[in-house]
Order: structure tokens, then sequence, then C-alpha cells
């Protein structure tokens, strides 16, 4: 089976991915951003993919909801919760105080800001498609004077050396990734159900009404988040992550009430919680 995931080889993303497939048995593929991965499953490229979803520090990725509420066509059929541990990674010979420039994926260096102040003051941040992207290109210049923010797997592919070890702001740095498909996941009993929604107009007690439905039903959201419809200037969806399986009569019953007081609903998909 051919599997996308967000690369170069040695992302965060391949990492998560391991821990739901065996590379030994399946193929992994590597493609240079989000909507590449989600796009390959949608032409068949692949049978399934993997995309970053969530991180406990710096919230949503929007590349990845943006896309698959508005374009994509897959399900997510189950999700990964991996814990990142961040480092800094230079050629060999390289010295932190001789450090001048740091290649970094937007998401990696927002976690790591503190912790780059602390270390280097103003330091200029090259910004990189991913982490492993960011490992990749120090690897390609070989200058001392540039590091990266990456995982320790990174490091290991491209012969690199860690400069300092475990630079995120927080202990507690979690990166929540969803395998996405065109299969409907089975009810485990342990599941979660998310879904988009869009409201007709922008009116008081809009978003109430919403929340009203799983209120009404006891149904526990584990997560709510607003994005621009980008169709005009203060309008808005909502990203809604709920406990229970499609397959749920009272999760069904809540959705198709939601349906008709709603401009839009789509379902991303029912799936196992990873916790």
């Amino acid at each position: 089976m051919r599997i996308a995931f967000l690369g170069p080889p040695g992302t965060y993303t391949e990492e998560a991915l391991t821990k739901a497939y065996d590379p030994g048995k399946e193929e992994f593929v590597p493609f240079p951003t989000v909507v590449d991965v989600i796009r390959a499953v949608e032409k068949g490229e692949c049978s399934k993919g993997i995309v970053p979803i969530e991180n406990s520090i710096e919230g949503s990725v929007t590349e990845t909801l943006d896309y698959m509420a508005f374009n994509g066509d897959v399900l997510i059929e189950k999700e990964i919760v991996l814990e990142v541990k961040h480092y800094l990674i230079g050629v060999p010979g390289a010295v932190v105080k001789d450090i001048k420039k740091v290649v970094s994926h937007p998401q990696a260096s927002a976690q790591c800001r503190n912790s780059l102040r602390s270390t280097f003051g103003e330091i200029e941040i090259i910004p990189a498609l991913s982490t492993a992207d960011a490992v990749k290109k120090v690897a390609d210049l070989q200058d001392k004077e540039i590091a990266a923010i990456g995982n320790l797997f990174a490091a290991r592919l491209y012969n690199l050396e860690i400069l300092l070890k475990d630079i995120s702001d927080y202990e507690d740095n979690l990166t929540r990734f969803v395998i996405i498909g065109k299969e409907k996941s089975p009810k485990t009993g342990y599941d979660k159900t998310s879904i988009v929604c869009f409201i007709a107009e922008d009116r008081p007690g809009g978003l109430l009404e919403i929340l009203q439905e799983f209120s009404y039903r006891y149904i526990n959201l584990t997560k709510i988040a607003s994005r621009p419809t980008k169709e005009k200037f203060g309008s808005y969806c909502f990203f809604i992550d709920m406990e229970g399986h499609i397959d749920d009569e009272v999760i069904q019953t809540a959705l198709n009430c939601l349906a008709c007081k709603t401009a839009k609903l789509k379902v991303l998909g029912s799936y196992p919680r990873s916790i």
C-alpha cells in the first residue's frame, strides 16, 4: 500500500506514520506540502495519507483544515498523537555560539520562540516547507553558521549533529496527525467525529443554536475552532470535534438537526480516538 506523507524523509509526520504502519511492509511516499498529500489520496495516487491537524502549543494547522473544509474529498480514518521533541541541528563541527541563522518550518520555530530568543537574542529565521526540509537544507549547505530545527530521526538521516536538545518552549508539546483515505472507519466504541459547519447568516445566537444540539443530547465536544470562509469579510465556518461515532443514533440525530440550521454541514470523518 502506498501512503503519502509530508516530506522529505525525516519529518515528524513520517515519525507519526511509523506508529500506525510498518515502513518495511508499506510504501511511504513523500510529498512537499500538506495539500499535495491530500490531493494524492483524492486522485488515487496513494491509498492513504497522513497530515498534521493540530498542535497543543500553536493550535490548528490551518492549511490542513482549510483544504479539507473547502476542497477535500477524503475522510479522516484515524488519529495519531505524537510527542514532539525539537532539536537544534547543525553540520559536524558547528557550535551554538557561531550560529547566525536558523532554518525551520514556521510551526516549529513558533514552538521554540522563547528558547531561541534566550539562546541567540534576535536571529534570522529562514522558513522551510517542513522540519525535515530544514534539516536537509542545512545538510546541503554545509555551513557551520546555519542550524535547523528538527527531530532526532532527521539529524541521523542526514548525518548532522545535535547542538541543543529539547528546545521547545513547553514540555507537553503534542501534535495530532490524522490518517486520511476514502473509507469510513467502523465504530469501535471509543471514537471521535469531526465536522465543519457554515452558518447561513451572521446573527446573534447563530453559534449558540449549533452548540445547543450537542448540549441537549449530552454530547461532549473536544474541540471548537473557527476559520474564515474566504467568501467575505466577517464570514466564518466552525470546526467541531465530538466524542462518538456517526453510526451512534445520538450523533446522527444531532447532525440531522444541525443540517437544518446551517447553510452547509460537512462530515470530515468518524474514527478511533487516540487519547
